[in-house]
């Protein structure tokens, strides 16, 4: 496939501004680094003055080897740091935080697919700093309702796990066992468990999905009672990865925003060529909770 030009829309601004300084050396006094460093956000400099970091655990090695995705694969052995809960909760000192998102890798590997590990990170949080608000951007834990429910009795404030693409590309994207209706499912108990938890979800534009497509995702997020959602531009991490098949215009990305709002009743939706999934979280979540107070 003839690889496509980056458009003008896709210029990355670089991180700057005092907040953003100041958080990052808070962060590494603290020997903790952030998926949105690692991952080259573009959004880091907006999210972090919005008192927003995204943290990553259990690792950097996943079981699964989805083709978007330039994190290693292979097979931790069970391994896991028992120290991460009260590392990560560490993070709390700081002051100008006030929204973590704690996402990972998945793990297979464990017994509890890592649940009960992501659990006490959560609880070492809220026990440490309760007025923080927590984003768990979890796994699918194969399904297992039991490791759904022990994410949601963690004390979290947003449950988040991404569709990722349409269900159409969903074999050609995403690893074999990351499944469409799974991941639904994964969405669905989290709030028929807890009803009054804020659930949330992602999707990557520009993998090839049509608009009908995407349509029939957000019907199905909707169906599952998803609150908030996000879209970005998919962009290709590696030449071993997925080509891009198109770069979606923001005006599309804007259609697509208005659309989920007023005509499929998402809460909030951040859409955008550059918004990513942890994109400013906490102004996601304080709009989400404003607007279904005033419904």
């Amino acid at each position: 496939m003839t690889e496509l030009k980056k458009p003008s829309w896709l210029k990355m601004k670089l991180p700057s501004g005092k907040k953003t300084a100041d958080l990052r050396k808070s962060l590494r006094e603290k020997n903790l680094f952030t998926v949105c460093e690692e991952a080259r956000c573009p959004n880091l400099g907006e999210c972090w003055d919005d008192g927003t970091a995204t943290i990553m655990v259990m690792g950097d090695v996943c079981t699964r080897g989805c083709r978007f995705c330039a994190v290693k694969t292979g097979n931790p052995n069970g391994w896991l740091d028992h120290d991460e809960p009260e590392k990560v909760a560490a993070s709390t000192d700081i002051e100008q935080l006030r929204y973590i998102v704690i996402t990972s890798v998945d793990r297979d590997d464990l017994p509890d697919f890592g649940a009960g590990h992501y659990a006490k990170i959560i609880k070492a949080i809220k026990a440490r700093r309760p007025d923080m608000l927590v984003e768990a951007l979890t796994p699918d834990f194969q399904g297992d309702n039991d490791c759904i429910h022990t994410i949601c009795d963690s004390g979290l404030d947003v449950f988040a796990h991404n569709i990722e693409t349409v269900e159409s590309l969903h074999r050609r994207v995403r690893d074999v066992r990351a499944k469409y209706d799974q991941t639904l499912h994964v969405l669905a108990e989290a709030k028929r468990y807890r009803p009054d938890l804020i659930t949330k979800s992602s999707i990557m534009l520009g993998l090839g999905e049509t608009d009908d497509e995407m349509r029939k995702t957000l019907t199905d997020l909707r169906k599952v009672d998803v609150n908030i959602l996000t879209l970005g531009q998919y962009l290709q991490p590696n030449k071993k990865l997925l080509d891009v098949v198109e770069y979606v215009h923001p005006d599309k990305f804007d259609e697509w925003g208005d659309i989920a709002v007023s005509e499929f009743g998402f809460d909030y939706c951040a859409s955008g060529p550059m918004v990513r999934s942890s994109y400013k979280a906490a102004e996601n979540y304080i709009l989400a909770q404003k607007n279904r107070l005033e419904v």
